[in-house]
């Protein structure tokens, strides 16, 4: 009886040992399958890509590109301004103007006439197939036509303000290209450009003294030429020295000479 129970324990052991891991592997491939599944919809429907957002201009940008804009319409008498927005027909990211930071120049009571540059941009998420995008366009008061505005937009592409320029940095794109704006709409022929602060008489300063030509022109073959005649008299002087010298010394030699020769002609004879 022992020995069977034995048996018939050992029988059991191994079904219940058989079954226990079958039912630990689904738990745990439901349980993974559930975290994938929520990893997978929280980056999907999550709290939105913050990829996407579009920085708006620098505080130094919009500080630096005011004062250009409001000394261009005291000038010109024509607003200035930019809109930057993200995405299609959502409220801007940052305005400005002559009048501003913050200020729209569009519909606003101080500025009859205006011209700002839109900038909309289309940042897409990383898991999209779509590339991102920029729509770039220069609107204006109703007395500036269509053809004038066209023609300022192509003055930006010209200075490189492109789509691709708005998409890498937009905040400086869109203050840049508001600053080009005036020289633009002079270009367009809806201003007209600012006068040129006009000097005072200026009486001129007498110049100096030109000198002798002859002097300024050959005064190095001058030197030269003096150099040698010093040289000349030097090694002249030298020589006649040397000479003098030569002389003295000769002279009492011949004397010397002359009194041994006198005997000896004497007594020959």
């Amino acid at each position: 009886m022992a020995g069977a129970d034995r048996g018939t324990t050992g029988a059991k052991n191994p079904v219940s040992s058989a079954k226990a891991p079958a039912w630990k592997h689904v738990l745990f491939s439901v349980v993974l399958f559930g975290v994938l599944a929520a990893c997978i919809l929280g980056s999907i429907f999550g709290g939105g890509d913050s990829g996407t957002d579009v920085p708006a201009p620098a505080a130094d940008e919009r500080a630096d590109t005011v004062p250009l804009l409001a000394r261009a319409t005291a000038d010109q008498g024509i607003c200035y301004g930019w809109s930057l927005t993200e995405g299609w027909g959502s409220d801007p990211v940052n305005v400005g103007s002559n009048l501003g930071d913050g200020v729209a120049v569009e519909d606003n009571p101080s500025c009859p006439r205006w011209v700002q540059v839109v900038a909309e941009i289309n940042y897409t998420s990383a898991s999209s197939e779509s590339s991102d995008s920029a729509v770039v366009r220069v609107t204006g008061s109703e007395d500036i036509g269509y053809a004038e505005l066209s023609t300022v937009r192509s003055g930006l592409e010209r200075l490189g303000l492109d789509e691709d320029a708005f998409v890498d940095d937009p905040g400086w794109a869109v203050t840049r290209a508001a600053v080009m704006l005036p020289l633009l709409a002079v270009e367009a022929g809806l201003a007209q450009p600012a006068a040129t602060p006009s000097a005072g008489p200026v009486s001129p300063t007498p110049l100096p003294a030109a000198g002798n030509d002859f002097l300024r022109d050959r005064w190095g073959w001058l030197v030269a030429t003096f150099g040698l005649l010093l040289l000349a008299a030097l090694l002249l002087t030298v020589g006649v020295v040397q000479r003098r010298r030569q002389l003295r010394e000769a002279v009492p030699a011949q004397r010397a000479g002359a009194g041994t020769a006198g005997p000896r002609t004497r007594e020959n004879a």
